[in-house]
């Protein structure tokens, strides 16, 4: 292992531990409205990505396809979600969210967005100011691990 792969270990390392932390936090920031982490996940990738083929939303949440159609079942019972055949094969569902959807995931952020702003508020300036220059690179990597 050369020096630079160390150092990008130790990164990942370093990185995996944080985000770990922060899940475990930004759990505890969650509404409490009755929407599972996965429900949750899923309204706010139907949200930023469009509308999915079920299959690829079942994947994309690492749960089975007979989950994700009980799930997404539920959340169209709840106006959240709407689904419909694919036009180029009647044999596909795909699945959308509805305006309904897009403001609760909306309501979401703002309060976890409430709650972060408090507690950032105790942190020196220095360390407000590395978050905000983190943030483009940490979506950046974000946006990598989605696509695989």
């Amino acid at each position: 292992m050369t020096e630079a792969d160390a150092g990008i270990s130790e990164t990942a390392a370093q990185l995996a531990a944080v985000v770990e932390r922060l899940v475990e936090v930004l759990r505890r920031l969650n509404s409490r409205d009755g929407l599972s982490l996965t429900a949750a996940s899923t309204l706010r990738r139907l949200d930023r990505g469009g509308a999915r083929r079920l299959t690829d939303l079942a994947a994309a949440e690492g749960v089975t396809q007979p989950a994700m159609t009980q799930l997404v079942s539920r959340l169209e019972r709840e106006g959240l979600v709407s689904r419909g055949g694919d036009p180029a094969d009647g044999r596909v569902v795909v699945v959308r969210v509805t305006a309904p959807g897009r403001a609760l995931v909306r309501r979401r952020r703002a309060a976890r967005v409430r709650a972060l702003s408090g507690v950032l508020k105790e942190l020196p300036l220095a360390d407000r100011v590395a978050l905000a220059a983190a943030a483009p690179a940490l979506d950046r990597l974000a946006d990598l691990v989605a696509e695989r």
